[in-house]
């Protein structure tokens, strides 16, 4: 999706009203927030927020919504995800992965390739997981991980997820690679470790990586360095045919043909009788530009969530 000429005020610089969804592919050792701040800055976007953290060791996917996308986030928050993980057995970690702090240490037991498989088919399905203490979830206002560091005394409460697929790919002495898929709110680092107990010795997540996002299974990411070496040598321009448009992040959604009297309706928020079942669906003006996102309810009434300037 282009870059818009429109400008707005955004601190001391004239900011660009930027639309579209980035498939950032965040380098290791950088938080989720440095890298859309970079990002950011490289596009000159006015606004933008990402659809879900990944920690500062890991790497990988992370969609960068600008604009009028930041719209969608939402849903995309609350996503099918899927990882390339790596752990080694044997030790544990404070903040439960390599950046950590190690707690203990502990022999590994002989382990085959049936023992390691039923230890993670107990942690496939619809499971209680414990999040990790240093996570940025909030008590009180404030994240877990700065009380974590203050010495504060954390209890985490346990709370379902989802584990579609947790697979053994690969295995080289006391480190495995897993493929994991996992729903919103999962935390692979909190698998590894309640991996590393099942089998009896303790294990700590060494390297993550993600690898798609729904509805990017297959997702053409860009590194921030290239797009920074992208902007200097073809411009903004080049930047801009980057980006994905925001109907790419609501893939599979039905839409809905309105006429210009429905347009109207869609365009002011009002509700639109349409008789189509229920369920969420795209709005899309005569033109075939998307006026907004909804629901039809059980009456076949169109009522809007979100609606998208032209």
């Amino acid at each position: 999706m282009a870059i818009s000429r429109g400008r707005v005020a955004s601190g001391r610089t004239q900011a660009k009203a930027v639309t579209g969804i980035l498939l950032l592919d965040k380098p290791s050792g950088m938080s989720s927030n440095r890298a859309l701040q970079q990002a950011k800055c490289l596009f000159n976007a006015a606004k933008a927020g990402h659809t879900g953290s990944l920690d500062p060791l890991a790497t990988g996917l992370l969609p960068v919504c600008f604009g009028e996308a930041t719209k969608i986030a939402g849903y995309l928050l609350g996503a099918r995800k899927a990882y390339a993980a790596e752990c080694r057995l044997g030790l544990t970690t404070d903040t439960l992965d390599a950046d950590g702090t190690v707690l203990q240490t502990r022999p590994v037991p002989a382990l085959d390739a049936a023992l390691i498989g039923a230890a993670l088919a107990r942690l496939t399905g619809h499971i209680v997981q414990v999040p990790p203490v240093y996570s940025a979830l909030k008590q009180g206002g404030v994240p877990l991980y700065k009380r974590a560091r203050r010495g504060e005394e954390v209890t985490v409460p346990p709370r379902e997820v989802d584990v579609y697929r947790l697979d053994l790919v690969g295995r080289a002495d006391t480190a495995l690679k897993l493929h994991v898929e996992c729903g919103s709110g999962t935390y692979v680092r909190s698998l590894v470790r309640d991996l590393g107990e099942l089998l009896g010795c303790g294990a700590h997540l060494t390297a993550l990586r993600r690898l798609w996002v729904d509805p990017f299974r297959a997702p053409c990411m860009f590194t921030l360095d290239g797009l920074g070496d992208l902007s200097a040598r073809k411009g903004a321009a080049a930047l801009a045919a980057c980006l994905l448009p925001i109907e790419a992040g609501l893939a599979g959604w039905p839409a809905l043909a309105l006429d210009a009297e429905g347009t109207d309706a869609v365009a002011h928020g009002r509700a639109l009788p349409v008789g189509s079942a229920p369920g969420r669906y795209l709005a899309r003006a005569p033109s075939g530009r998307l006026l907004a996102i909804g629901e039809v309810d059980s009456f076949g009434v169109f009522k809007v969530l979100r609606g998208f300037a032209g």
